[in-house]
């Protein structure tokens, strides 16, 4: 039951990006609206140009402030930056696959064979497992989906 709780778990929590993206969005059209109306505003008092002078630098700041934390132009800093991820992720399968290890070397002398499995591969196991994979394949679809 469990399982069936981290593997929801896990497909929702891959929805989060794509609902943030979509609030993002919603909120990036309403300050778009207001730019619009600013702009018959300036139109109307004849500062055209002045407006849309505006709008690139502001444009320009916001992409700049976007893509700040992404590229630093020092090669080992971004190499570092795109890698915090997946060490984190190798560092923790690595690190649960110790504490199994560790798991089946007490038990190794002190239950028969087939409890191994029992013991080794518990419920919470399954949940982490099912939550991950549902993460995943659950963001993959989200991300075709919204391609399309």
């Amino acid at each position: 039951m469990i399982s069936l709780f981290a593997a929801l778990a896990g497909f929702l929590g891959s929805l989060m990006p794509y609902l943030l993206s979509m609030f993002r969005d919603v909120s990036d059209k309403n300050h778009e609206l207001k730019i619009l109306d600013k702009q018959i505003e300036m139109q109307k008092m004849g500062i055209k140009e002045h407006l849309e002078e505006i709008k690139i630098i502001s444009d320009s700041i916001e992409l700049k402030e976007l893509y700040s934390t992404y590229k630093t132009n020092v090669k080992w800093v971004d190499a570092f930056n795109g890698s915090v991820r997946p060490i984190l992720a190798y560092s923790f399968f690595l690190l649960y696959v110790y504490v199994k290890y560790l798991q089946a070397s007490f038990i190794l002398n002190s239950a028969p064979v087939f409890k191994y499995i029992e013991i080794l591969w518990t419920v919470e196991d399954q949940a982490i497992f099912a939550g991950i994979i549902s993460f995943y394949f659950g963001q993959r679809t989200i991300s075709k989906f919204k391609n399309r």
